[in-house]
Parts: C-alpha cells; sequence; structure tokens
C-alpha cells in the first residue's frame, strides 16, 4: 500500500475515501450521523471501528483493522481486483455482499446480516445468516442459515441450514454437515470430508502420509435421520451427512498426529494472537508464518486443485478392525 494521508472523518453525510488513513473510527457522535454512508474507492485503511447507514467499496488495497456494522448494505463490487481486508467482525441489519468475479477479499472473523452473498471470498469465523450464497469461498468456521444455503465450489467447516444446495466440487473441514430438509445436490456435485487430510504437511510442502487424505462422501449412503434437542428440551429431526466410518478411519489413521487444529486455529484466531506462529518442518526449518493471508492463499490452493490431497479409501476392512482392537 502506498504512503497514505491521515484524515479526520467530519460530520458530512456521505464519507467519501480515497488514498488515506483513518486514525479514529467512523462512528456517529450525534443522532443526525446516523444516517451517514461511506464510500471506499481504494488505497485505504481505516484503524477504528465503523458504523454507517451503508458501506460501498469500489477496489482495493482496503483494509479495516477493527468491527465493521452496517444497517444496510456493506457492499464490495464484483469488478474489484486488489486486496480488500477485514481483520475482525462484520455485520449489517440487512446485507453483506462481495460477489467478487477476479478479486479476494479477507474476513479474519465472523459475518452476521440477513442475506449474506460471497464470491471468492476467506472468512476465517464463522457465518450466520436467513440467506447465504457462497461460490468459491474457504470458510474456517460453520455456516449457518436459518432459511436457505447455497453452496457452490466451497471449503466451509461446517454447516446447519433448513434448506441447502450444493454444486460442484465441495470440502468439509469437520466430518459432520447438517440440512433439515435433504440436500438438493445439482448434477455433477460432490462432497469431501478434509477431517483426516494432513494440511499442516502441505502447508509445509512436505509429502503427506499414507494414513491420510480425503474422504469423498456418498450423499445418499451418509445421509441419515438425527434427531436433535435444544436447550428447552424441543426434538428437532434433521438430515446429518457425514462419512460412516470416520470415527474407525480416524482411530486407524490417529489424527493426533496432523497439524490441521492448529493451522486451523490459527487462522481464526489471528486477530487475537499476541504473536505470528509458523509450523516445524522435519528438516528444522520453519514454514511460512501463520498468517491470514498466507492460510487463505493456502487453502485456496488446495479448493482450486493446486495443491493435491490424496483421496482415502473411507472403508476399514475387518482385518485391520481385527489388528486394531482384537
Amino acid at each position: 500500500m502506498a504512503k497514505l494521508k491521515e484524515v479526520q472523518v467530519g460530520t458530512d453525510n456521505l464519507v467519501g475515501l480515497a488514498d488515506c488513513v483513518v486514525r479514529g473510527g467512523i462512528l456517529p457522535e450525534r443522532a443526525s450521523e446516523l444516517s451517514r454512508s461511506v464510500s471506499v474507492r481504494g488505497n485505504v485503511m481505516v484503524e477504528g471501528g465503523v458504523y454507517a447507514e451503508a458501506l460501498e467499496i469500489d477496489d482495493g488495497p482496503t483494509e479495516f483493522k477493527n468491527a465493521v456494522y452496517v444497517n444496510k448494505e456493506l457492499h464490495v463490487k464484483t469488478d474489484a481486483t486488489k486486496p480488500i481486508t477485514f481483520r475482525k467482525a462484520v455485520a449489517s441489519a440487512d446485507t453483506v455482499s462481495a460477489f467478487v468475479a477476479n478479486g479476494r477479499v479477507l474476513f479474519g472473523a465472523d459475518i452476521n446480516a440477513t442475506s449474506v452473498r460471497l464470491k471468492n471470498c476467506y472468512v476465517g469465523g464463522s457465518i450466520y445468516g436467513a440467506d447465504v450464497e457462497l461460490e468459491s469461498c474457504v470458510v474456517l468456521g460453520g455456516v449457518f442459515a436459518s432459511r436457505r444455503l447455497y453452496l457452490s465450489h466451497v471449503m466451509v467447516g461446517t454447516f446447519h441450514a433448513p434448506e441447502t444446495e450444493l454444486n460442484d466440487v465441495n470440502y468439509l473441514l469437520y466430518p459432520t454437515a447438517f440440512s433439515v430438509e435433504p440436500m438438493r445436490v445439482l448434477p455433477g456435485a460432490e462432497l469431501h470430508c478434509l477431517a483426516l487430510a494432513d494440511l499442516g504437511v502441505l502447508y509445509k510442502g512436505e509429502e503427506e502420509s499414507p494414513e491420510s487424505g480425503r474422504i469423498r462422501m456418498d450423499l445418499d449412503a451418509d445421509a441419515q435421520r438425527t434427531v436433535l434437542v435444544d436447550d428447552d428440551g424441543t426434538n428437532i429431526l434433521v438430515n446429518s451427512y457425514s462419512v460412516a466410518t470416520r470415527v474407525l478411519a480416524s482411530d486407524l489413521a490417529d489424527p493426533t498426529k496432523l497439524e490441521n487444529h492448529f493451522l486451523i486455529s490459527a487462522g481464526a484466531l489471528s486477530t487475537q494472537l499476541l504473536r505470528t506462529y509458523a509450523l516445524n518442518k522435519a528438516d528444522g526449518s520453519q514454514s511460512a508464518d501463520l498468517t491470514i493471508e498466507h492460510i487463505a492463499a493456502f487453502l485456496f490452493a488446495v479448493l482450486e486443485g493446486r495443491v493435491a490431497i490424496r483421496e482415502m479409501d473411507s472403508r476399514v476392512s475387518f482385518a485391520e478392525l481385527k489388528q486394531k482392537f482384537g
């Protein structure tokens, strides 16, 4: 980012930002400023929190170092190509839309909005919304929609929604996901579980062990009806999607030797860590620092097939079980 001039936000109803750094927050100090909108044209850094009626971002490089709340729509233009980063939580009473065709938007923490539409985005936390549409995205946490969820070529921790539609090749970081109604699976759609993939080794550029890998889920055989019980004792009937032999397979593979948990935690807690960590390689050197930029680049490389993960056979033979438990 080029050298920026420091600006102070005044009392105008529309704040236009370009080629500048805002040291304080963009927060209302009087009732008349509650309806203030913010427009970002690019090359901007905002160090404090943001409250706006609407927030529109034309392009990057743009960085928000603190939480952002928008009363109506947070909108990143589809033709944005330069880096746009939200270090902390983002929320809107209406819509968060970053459907970027060729750029990349990084969200370091949770997103909470009525409607969430993301493309080519990385989310270090979870997504909470009524209607959620994700395309070519990475979400380290869960995606929780109260009405409808659409997933196309994404990597997510887990998901839960009343109605779920699945398209293209998708990945789960954790073993199980839920949909109240049976998922609508479009032709050619796949779901792979990465719970036993040695992402830490791949991040370091080393060779994965033969006991690790991804498991392709059978969306018919690996689906079952499950009863969940909420806090007041009400039973909720949902469809769970999980690898049927994941518990046995994970025991045979010994997932404690994998470094996935540390890698994912570093991505999720990046804004809260007091120092930057790295992974130790077998030769004594260290991997690239575990920053959200490096973790996002690596996980997108996995999602796009530039980093290949071997496919495991999710079946466990009787001889293996006898050797392990006999």
